[in-house]
C-alpha cells in the first residue's frame, strides 16, 4: 500500500500555530484511509516550534528563496525563525526518503506547507502566489506535492 505523508493539522490535530487543526472533505479522508497508509505529521513541530506559537509569514519571496538564503521566515512579533522552517522541511524530507514516500497532502497557505499560495509577509491576510519551504524542498526532491483542496489530483494519479 502507498505511503502518503499528510499535514497533522488537515486530520484535525491541533498542531497548528494557534493551537486549532484543519480538516479534508469527509469523502477525500475516507478513500485516502481506504486506498494509502497515512503518515501524519507537522514539519514545524517536528523541528521544535511550540503549539501555540506566533503567526509566521515568509518575507520577501517563497519557499525556494529561503531554500536559497534570499528570503526569511519571520514571525509577526519580529523574531525571525527561518531555520527551524528549513529544519522542518529537511526532518519531513528525510522521513520521505526514508519511508518511500512519493505524495504529501500539506496544507495550503502555510508557510511551511502551502502549494499554491501562501500569505504575503504583510501579516495581513493577505494570500499570493507562492510555495512555502517544506513544499519547495519536497518538489526539488521528486516528491509531488498536493492540498486539501487537490485531492482529486492526488487520487488521479495514484490510480494511473
Amino acid at each position: 500500500m502507498e505511503k502518503v505523508l499528510i499535514s497533522s493539522c488537515l486530520l484535525g490535530n491541533k498542531v497548528r500555530y494557534n493551537a486549532s487543526g484543519l480538516s479534508v472533505a469527509k469523502q477525500d479522508l475516507a478513500w485516502l484511509k481506504s486506498h494509502v497508509e497515512l503518515i501524519a505529521m507537522c514539519p514545524e513541530v517536528y523541528a521544535g516550534l511550540s503549539i501555540p506559537r506566533a503567526p509566521a509569514e515568509i518575507i520577501l519571496g517563497q519557499g525556494a528563496e529561503v531554500i536559497d538564503g534570499k528570503a526569511v521566515v519571520m514571525t509577526n512579533d519580529g523574531h525571525e525563525v527561518t531555520a527551524a522552517f528549513l529544519l522542518g522541511a529537511e526532518l519531513t524530507l528525510q522521513m520521505c526518503q526514508k519511508q518511500g514516500i512519493r505524495y504529501v497532502v500539506l496544507a495550503e497557505g502555510s508557510p511551511s506547507c502551502g502549494s499554491l499560495q501562501i500569505y504575503d509577509g504583510t501579516f495581513t491576510g493577505v494570500k499570493k502566489t507562492g510555495k512555502g519551504v517544506t513544499t519547495a524542498t519536497l518538489l526539488q526532491h521528486g516528491i509531488q506535492v498536493f492540498s486539501q483542496h487537490s485531492i482529486a489530483n492526488l487520487k488521479q494519479e495514484l490510480q494511473a
